[in-house]
């Protein structure tokens, strides 16, 4: 806080760590999420005057996973404080999702005084070239005076482009040094940036008008880029008005309500080798679309991405547009209104023949969604789920194999419902990301599927969640191993060496929260499922449904291996 001084004439001085606090609330933080040392408590003196809550958590990586949930949540950019030295090499892990997933966060890491540099102070690293590749901006503050400055400047970087986390390190000497209140410069908010909402090159947007209209067979996927943008509103009325068959994968599931004529799940295969016109929104041509290779090679492709780096990269594209996805479709339906007409009764027979193939795939997978086998087919659990979500429930994935299955039956109700790792893939990130979703939407239920490999790694933040009181349901797909892995690894060097390195214990993972002051419970029967689930929606804690899947079963990505083609 600014100190008076005790000699008459003499400035209001103010700390370096009361400026950054206040540099985050005038960006709109309310809450840092942190583990606590002595090189950054400064901040939290600050969080205290500003109103800035203060999540304490068990290791560094939640913190940075939870700064990531919080932005993708809220579309505000989140924000992690943590220590120097191992408490910044701890986060490391929850900036790279962030940076690959292209979430706005900040993290703030301690260091070393700047009056003892190269001299080996306490847990003195090269924090800012460790962060320099996996960042959008990484510095040092280098005076008490920028302190807030560059804590803008920071969050400016973020939204340059398609969006990412930044870092910054500050000295423990530029933290704890007061200067004088009038030479501390707060940036007024929204003072500092430029709108990044292009629409893209008009000539482009009138060439993909032509191209929607006269398309026989159109589809639009709509990637994460779309609940970024936040052009929810934008992609459905696109999608309505010109009769497109629409796919979301990642954040943008839940864009269209799973009952909507004009969403699609299960037939995307099938519309990406049949398809005249195939759009890409928000998606890069990374493995999670087969290297762009998966979209037949006689269709026009067309890819919107706010980053110009990400269009035509690992496959060619017809037509490129670099823009804010709301800007870029609200444009292209202007360009296209009232010039549908015979195309439409045509749209309609290839909606029919999608809808065709989406309901025998469906067909086919139903037994198993209703198993009574024991141990539980994870089929029959992730319906379970899928039936248990209300347009309230934000369902969180978190794990290997068992989301795999979750993905191609878990539909969101609404926008924005919808998390996961992201194509980095990393375990671990569920109970960060329900920490940060309970945390910014209270008024929201959330749901999370954890494999049991991947609550292990941050599930002691599960007691962070009980002393915040954030309830929430979850539940744990135990087949005591790493079942994707697994199964790969039985593929290629035969049985006898398929649990090498992947076997996990028989853990009662429901004794675990109640041992930590939450609600559990076991489950081995799938008739058990719902009813358990009802009962820690209505216990009001943190939850864990301990649920014994059949470790013989694996999801059919896994069995295709299709995360490393």
């Amino acid at each position: 806080m600014a100190q008076a001084s005790d000699n008459a004439g003499e400035p209001e001085t103010i700390s370096g760590g009361h400026l950054v606090a206040k540099a985050l609330k005038a960006e709109g933080v309310d809450t840092i999420y942190t583990l606590c040392g002595g090189h950054i408590i400064d901040i939290y003196d600050g969080c205290v005057d500003e109103g800035i809550d203060v999540v304490d958590v068990r290791h560094e990586q939640v913190a940075a996973h939870a700064a990531d949930g919080h932005s993708r949540i809220t579309g505000k950019p989140g924000c992690a404080v943590v220590t120097a030295g191992p408490g910044t090499t701890d986060a490391v892990t929850g900036v790279a999702n962030a940076f690959r997933a292209e979430s706005p966060m900040l993290l703030i890491g301690g260091q070393g005084a700047l009056s003892q540099h190269k001299m080996g102070s306490l847990q003195d690293l090269p924090h800012v070239d460790m962060m320099n590749p996996i960042t959008k901006f990484a510095a040092t503050v280098p005076h008490t005076e920028r302190a807030a400055d560059m804590v803008s400047m920071a969050f400016r970087e973020c939204y340059h482009g398609s969006p990412g986390p930044s870092f910054l390190e500050i000295p423990r000497d530029v933290l704890d040094a007061r200067v004088p209140v009038e030479r501390a410069r707060v940036p007024r908010p929204g003072g500092y940036r430029a709108t990044t909402r292009s629409a893209g090159d008009p000539d482009a947007i009138e060439k993909l008008a032509d191209l929607l209209v006269k398309a026989e067979k159109p589809c639009i996927l709509l990637g994460s880029q779309t609940w970024t943008c936040r052009a929810t509103d934008s992609a459905v009325k696109l999608v309505r008005e010109l009769n497109v068959p629409a796919f979301c994968n990642g954040a943008g599931r839940g864009t269209l309500p799973p009952a909507d004529p004009l969403h699609f799940q299960l037939a995307r295969r099938y519309a990406f080798q049949n398809s005249d016109l195939i759009i890409i929104l928000g998606t890069p041509f990374d493995f999670r679309m087969g290297y762009g290779k998966r979209l037949s090679p006689q269709a026009t492709v067309v890819q919107i991405d706010l980053d110009y780096r990400t269009v035509g990269r690992n496959r060619d594209v017809d037509l490129g547009i670099v823009g804010d996805a709301d800007a870029v479709l609200t444009a292209v339906a202007q360009a296209a209104s009232g010039r549908l007409n015979n195309g439409a009764g045509g749209r309609t027979t290839w909606v029919q023949e999608l809808r065709e193939v989406e309901t025998a795939a469906l067909q086919k997978r139903l037994p198993r969604q209703h198993s009574d086998a024991s141990p539980i087919d994870p089929y029959r659990l992730v319906h379970e789920i899928n039936e248990f979500l209300t347009e309230d429930s934000i369902y969180i994935g978190d794990g290997g194999d068992i989301v795999t299955f979750s993905g191609q039956v878990i539909q969101p109700k609404s926008p924005g419902h919808w998390m996961d790792p992201g194509p980095l893939g990393t375990l671990g990130v569920g109970v960060p990301f329900a920490m940060a979703a309970k945390k910014a939407r209270p008024d929201k239920e959330v749901v999370c599927l954890f494999g049991d490999g991947a609550f292990s790694l941050t599930g002691w933040d599960f007691e962070t969640m009980v002393r915040f009181d954030l309830p929430f349901v979850g539940i744990v797909g135990n087949n005591s191993s790493m079942n994707q892995i697994r199964y790969g690894q039985i593929a290629k060097y035969g049985e006898d060496r398929g649990r090498v390195g992947n076997t996990l214990g028989d853990i009662s993972y429901s004794k675990f929260a109640q041992m930590l002051g939450g609600y559990g419970e076991e489950v081995d029967d799938p008739a058990d499922i719902a009813p358990a689930l009802q009962r820690a929606r209505e216990s009001g804690k943190p939850s864990l449904i301990n649920v014994w899947v059949d470790p013989e079963v694996y999801a059919p990505g896994t069995m295709n291996q299709t995360m490393y083609k």
